[in-house]
């Protein structure tokens, strides 16, 4: 079921603005207007008034369809951030998992399906930060937590085409440069951006009346980020399971260091693959290479993944597939929460 079949919120006239503002939703995840008035814009370019833009724009932020109008940040260009997860006693999980959820500096927090039920992900200004709040975690729950640090991504990229059953991405090639580090006089508009625009005429100029700069120097900035890889996208930050992608797995592999990088690039071009990444193992858990797969049907899913064990060689390879059941906790990232 797509978002327009199940979701009102867009649904009042017959003229065919409502397929315009799905694909304005849709299309807008990446290269959201750097204007002054970009409402306006995106007005002009869908044939729409501003005003019923606006309006949709609010709406989906107040239902939880869209979380946010602003940046997605490269893990590389600073701050801190670590998956983890617990096991714990179904008896425990609303407990443990309410801890969690509170945390600030938690932005994901799902229940999988696995002795490890408990995934989250820390963010913080530097890893000593995200180690500190992890030690915290640790006394107050009375569990302990594997620690999983990145150690190589190949996809991260959730701004995938909303119009199918299943995530759907063209495949891209994973960018070697380096990227450079948010500067100390940049941290206060990262923040902003990991808060997300207001949906005003000219939000651009409400963050730069806030840090003391212009306006210029603002959308300036963020498009040297975009151009530079400190940010992977700069649009609308959707909640996929309001928008019917709630089923997701976890696909988790134990491959010998000399293949990870091979097969960790092989899944990363795949479509369907909307995350793929290398990270270190941890007593106890073996898995060093990740991916995931997002659905609106779970058997469709299940097809992606048995057919990306027959077509890189993988079925006698130690994996697991995690399924999330619950969504306990989902906003973005806050590494940067401190310079706000």
């Amino acid at each position: 079921m797509t978002f327009i079949e199940m979701n009102p919120i867009a649904d009042s006239t017959s003229n065919g603005s409502t397929d315009r503002l799905f694909e304005m939703l849709n299309q807008q995840q990446r290269g959201f207007p750097l204007v002054e008035r970009p409402f306006e814009w995106l007005g002009a370019y869908y044939r729409l008034p501003v005003d019923r833009i606006m309006h949709c724009y609010q709406d989906w932020l107040a239902s939880g369809v869209l979380s946010r109008v602003g940046g997605v940040f490269n893990q590389a260009a600073g701050g801190a951030s670590l998956l983890a997860a617990m096991a714990v006693p179904a008896h425990d999980l609303e407990r443990v998992a309410a801890i969690v959820s509170g945390h600030s500096g938690v932005n994901h927090n799902y229940e999988r399906e696995h002795i490890y039920n408990l995934w989250f992900v820390m963010t913080g200004p530097n890893a000593a930060a995200v180690e500190a709040a992890m030690q915290d975690l640790d006394s107050q729950t009375g569990y302990p937590t594997l620690r999983l640090p990145m150690v190589r991504p190949y996809r991260i990229d959730l701004a995938f085409n909303l119009t199918g059953a299943l995530a759907n991405h063209a495949p891209t090639k994973t960018s070697t440069h380096a990227v450079p580090l948010i500067t100390a006089q940049q941290l206060p508009l990262a923040a902003l951006s990991e808060e997300g625009l207001a949906i005003v005429q000219q939000p651009y100029t409400q963050w730069a009346q806030s840090l003391g700069w212009s306006t210029e120097a603002v959308m300036a900035c963020i498009g040297r980020w975009l151009e530079s890889g400190v940010l992977r996208r700069f649009g609308n930050v959707v909640r996929h399971h309001e928008l019917g992608f709630d089923c997701n797995a976890m696909t988790v592999f134990d491959l010998p260091q000399d293949r990870v990088d091979a097969i960790g690039a092989a899944l990363a071009q795949t479509p369907e693959v909307t995350l793929a990444y290398q990270r270190a193992r941890a007593p106890g858990w073996n898995y060093n290479l990740y991916c995931m797969v997002h659905g609106t049907q779970r058997d469709q899913v299940n097809v992606v993944i048995e057919r990306l064990l027959d077509t890189h060689g993988l079925r006698r390879v130690p994996h697991a597939v995690l399924f999330s059941v619950r969504r306990f906790k989902q906003t973005g990232a806050r590494r940067y929460r401190h310079a706000a």
